[in-house]
């Protein structure tokens, strides 16, 4: 973030400067929130007896589809 804004300041302010850098800034740190929230969320659901059972379920699901379609097309 600090090379960005050396980058644009270095422009003499030309098309918003400070108030640019400002807002990608603010940019930047929405988004990485948000992934970060939303990491953690899926990391509590998966992590959950509930996440566990549906993911084994699923997993073992997959592995029968193709295990299934490995012998039949032999």
């Amino acid at each position: 973030m600090i090379y960005f804004a050396a980058l644009v300041l270095a422009n003499g302010g030309v098309g918003g400067g400070p108030w640019f850098v400002l807002g990608a800034f603010l940019a930047s740190a929405t988004w990485q929130l948000f992934l970060a929230g939303g990491g953690s969320l899926i990391g509590r659901l998966l992590t959950s007896p509930q996440g566990r059972l549906t993911t084994a379920l699923t997993s073992s699901l997959v592995i029968a589809v193709l295990a299934a379609r490995l012998l039949l097309n032999t």
